[in-house]
């Protein structure tokens, strides 16, 4: 009797010693697992971060293009008409850089075609960027979209014009207007607003000062266009401007695969989720596997010290 009081005394001991010993290495192991899908999620989250955002603006632009079919022609009429009314404006207020609430109120209304602030969206074919652009450059606008710079010209042309488009450089998160600085003079951009498409072709290079404006003055023979960004990489101390002058849009139509990219990273981000999911899985398995493995051993150890006595 007192034989199998100390038998069931060492069993219930190892048994014990067992469980507190899984414990202790399931914890290591699902650490592990943490710290190693936490840096897995550093690497990737540009990747992902960037198809989310292209994605949205891909969203985008279908919704605009789509909002814009079901609109009559005397709406789309209207619509450009006000825009080139705007602009007439522009040259007579007494500072247009620094608007009034009643002239922001004003300006936000104007080619505003979906009521979401959208006016239309921007190619840039060396770049394969297609991004839709809304009204103002705030931050919210700017880390996911090109920002119509208030101030200056609605992107609808017409001579004595100056349109100007903000966007961001560098986001882990989002391309934009990443490569800018790869541009040339004679490379081109274009803005589609509506049914119309307004092609420029770069005709100058210039790095200035936040404050400095003078390079998006009006010229009363010119159509101008000025894409801005932020420069150099992590500094943001100047602002690149990239200008163009409108040419007659090409009669071939764009064969830019914009959708190339987007294609790329699904699959790259689909390949990750499925690497994840197997990694997670394994993990479990890995668990469970040592887990029973440690409890048939225990047994197995303490049956066989049971019949040694």
């Amino acid at each position: 009797m007192e034989e199998q009081t100390i038998n069931a005394t060492d069993n219930a001991t190892t048994t014990t010693t067992t469980k507190k010993s899984n414990v202790g290495l399931n914890i290591m192991i699902v650490l592990f697992a943490l710290v190693l899908l936490g840096g897995i999620g550093l690497l990737v989250y540009p990747t992902f971060a960037n198809w989310w955002n292209t994605m949205h603006a891909s969203r985008a632009v279908a919704g605009y293009v789509e909002t814009v079919k079901d609109m009559s022609a005397d709406q789309k009429k209207d619509l450009l008409a006000q825009a080139h009314a705007y602009n007439e404006q522009l040259n007579t207020l007494p500072d247009r850089w620094h608007l009034t609430d009643e002239q922001m109120d004003q300006y936000n209304k104007t080619l505003d075609v979906s009521g979401t602030g959208i006016m239309g969206y921007i190619t840039i074919p060396k770049l394969e960027v297609r991004l839709p652009i809304y009204h103002g450059t705030e931050d919210t606008v700017l880390q996911i979209a090109g920002g119509h710079l208030a101030g200056s010209s609605l992107p609808v042309g017409g001579k004595d014009t100056h349109t100007a488009i903000s966007g961001h450089t560098g986001l882990p998160s989002a391309k934009l207007f990443t490569g800018l600085d790869s541009l040339k003079e004679g490379d081109t951009f274009a803005f589609h607003v509506l049914d119309d498409t307004y092609t420029y072709q770069v005709d100058q290079i210039r790095t200035v000062l936040p404050n400095e404006m003078r390079d998006l003055d009006f010229d009363p023979n010119q159509d101008y266009a000025t894409l801005i960004t932020c420069t150099p990489y992590g500094v943001n101390s100047h602002r690149l401007l990239v200008r163009g002058h409108r040419i007659p849009t090409p009669a071939n139509a764009d064969e830019t695969p914009y959708d190339k990219a987007d294609n790329q990273r699904t699959l790259i981000i689909a390949g990750i989720a499925l690497a994840i999911v197997m990694f997670i899985l394994w993990i479990i398995w890995l668990i469970v596997h040592r887990s029973r493995k440690r409890g048939r051993d225990a047994m197995t150890g303490a049956q066989v010290k049971h019949a040694g006595r």
